[in-house]
């Protein structure tokens, strides 16, 4: 902390919170990141500007070079969201798209239908949660565009469906990474367990993502929508228009690119299946190259991510570049000015994913250095309460922090030691884990409601959907699920027992559902009465 920080630290709050505000109230994110960035570097040099600007550049240059190297894990983020774009491009230019819509679209004939499916595959595809929440939305978008299902819900299930389920996964990046900070936790208490079993019984208290994961097929199935979702909802049923068209968009490709006709489905499945398949591969090579062991937790423990991403992406750019030379070359319509638009406008339906992305990864690096993180820290750590009721303390408390600086994988590296040394010191085995999975649920929580985190931003831009409306969409099930997890974590510090909490948390939740599902009526039926009205 800086001399004004340190004599007044709840100043540390100020860049977060003064980002967050300008968000909703402006709904202009690149200002609103922007003046976060500004506000964290006048605060890091106790208000000197030629200094703070220094910092700017700083925090800017290290997303691409740091420690006299390129930093390979954003730049390959990058690369791959690009690669991504122009993916698409040459898959819906090649009728790939179109061909996958239409056949889904017979043996999908119901909107809910259509929306079990990004469901589905948010489960299946766990290994990691960027590609999650890029791969979902592009191989679920035209199913659910054709069913009228708006944008914001795709959003919604797609970053429902990743960090929530990636975090209680063991074999997964977010596993991996979770159990390398328990190792030492676990070692210095006084339970004999396995990082493995620990992370395990610690996913059963992880209550936010079990809820925020049950949430997903409740709403599906009862057809809840709250709040701004039922605006986008509305609109998408009863006018057609899955967004709305004044919107900013990330991931939106031109409309006047040209589409092949007829198309083939395995323009869009190939490359697909190849781009999953490279990831999953590149994550065994990179991990066991590293860590030089065919265990499947030491190979994620050591993987490089974000290197997965480009070897799965290379894998399928070539083969929708292939399918679109081998689909379109007696085509007239397809010329070589054509090949080169499939490139141009991929690269730039991805720019304004980017152009968030950036100033986002600006702000939590610049945070980082503020010591917002610390000084939530430090409240915990500061807390004279009894072991059980830590667990809702560290749970709201990580839910802000995460909130505030827009990464969980931050509030678990200096949440879980802090938390974990607390119960260590108090010589209550019994609320280890309990506790722990507290932190994992708040950490989640914070993440997913807040619009600079950069999953939020994958998300939206998965699902071709403005970021804002995702976020504001989001909240009201994001806030429910967090009440459901608060009283099970009350439950929890009532009875010790981590299984009454969970199931607390379960009847709360389609208690809430259930009542909600009787107050409010179906979106269609409200749609219908507008198209009446209209």
């Amino acid at each position: 902390m800086t001399d004004l920080t340190t004599s007044y630290p709840l100043l540390t709050l100020v860049p977060p919170v003064l980002a967050l505000a300008l968000v909703i109230l402006t709904k202009r994110v690149l200002i609103s990141l922007g003046a976060g960035v500004v506000a964290a570097a006048l605060l890091i040099h106790d208000l000197n500007p030629l200094e703070a600007a220094g910092s700017v550049w700083g925090a800017f240059a290290a997303i691409f070079w740091v420690d006299g190297a390129a930093n390979t894990w954003s730049v390959y983020i990058l690369v791959f969201l690009l690669m991504l774009g122009i993916i698409a491009a040459f898959i819906l230019m090649s009728g790939g798209t179109t061909a996958f819509a239409a056949w889904a679209m017979r043996r999908i004939r119901k909107r809910p239908g259509s929306m079990v499916l990004p469901a589905v595959l948010g489960i299946i595809i766990f290994i990691d949660d960027y590609f999650n929440a890029l791969a979902v939305g592009q191989i679920s978008r035209p199913v659910t565009d054709q069913h009228k299902v708006s944008r914001a819900k795709l959003a919604y299930i797609i970053d429902s469906t990743s960090a929530p389920v990636s975090v209680l996964s063991p074999f997964s990046s977010w596993g991996a990474y979770i159990m390398g900070i328990l190792a030492p936790i676990i070692a210095a208490s006084a339970l004999s367990m396995s990082s493995v079993q620990a992370f395990l019984g610690a996913a059963v208290a992880n209550f936010y993502a079990i809820a925020a994961a049950l949430m997903v097929w409740l709403v599906i199935v009862f057809r809840i929508d709250l709040g701004a979702m039922r605006t986008e909802e509305r609109r998408a049923i009863a006018e057609g228009q899955v967004f709305n068209p004044d919107d900013a968009v990330p991931g939106q490709l031109s409309d006047d690119l040209p589409v092949h006709d007829p198309g083939a489905r395995r323009a869009l499945f190939v490359p697909f299946i190849l781009l999953v398949a490279g990831v999953f591969a590149g994550i065994i090579w990179t991990g066991q190259r590293a860590s030089g062991s065919w265990n499947a937790i030491d190979i994620l423990g050591a993987t490089d991510a974000s290197l997965a991403l480009i070897v799965g992406g290379a894998l399928g750019l070539i083969s929708a570049v292939y399918y679109y030379l081998r689909n379109t070359h007696k085509n007239p319509e397809f010329a070589v000015s054509t090949f080169g638009r499939g490139w141009t406008e991929g690269i730039k339906s991805m720019l304004p994913a980017i152009a968030i992305l950036l100033p986002a990864w600006m702000l939590g690096d610049l945070i980082s250095q503020l010591g917002t993180g610390d000084y939530l820290g430090q409240l915990v750590q500061a807390s004279n309460i009894s072991a059980g009721w830590l667990a809702p303390v560290v749970f709201l408390i990580a839910a802000g922090m995460s909130f505030a600086t827009g990464t969980s994988w931050g509030s678990f590296g200096l949440l879980l030691p802090i938390a974990g040394g607390i119960i260590n010191s108090m010589e209550e085995p019994t609320f280890l884990l309990p506790v722990l999975g507290a932190v994992l649920a708040g950490a989640v929580a914070g993440d997913h409601a807040s619009p600079i985190s950069d999953t939020t931003i994958l998300s939206a831009t998965g699902s071709s959907c403005n970021v804002i409306t995702h976020v504001l969409t989001q909240l009201p099930y994001v806030i429910s699920a967090v009440v459901c997890a608060s009283l099970g974590y009350v439950a929890l510090a009532l009875t010790g027992s981590t299984l009454l909490g969970l199931a607390v948390v379960v009847l709360a939740l389609v208690g809430f559902v259930l009542v909600m599902r009787a107050v409010t009526t179906p979106v269609e039926a409200d749609a219908k009465r507008v198209s009446a009205g209209a």
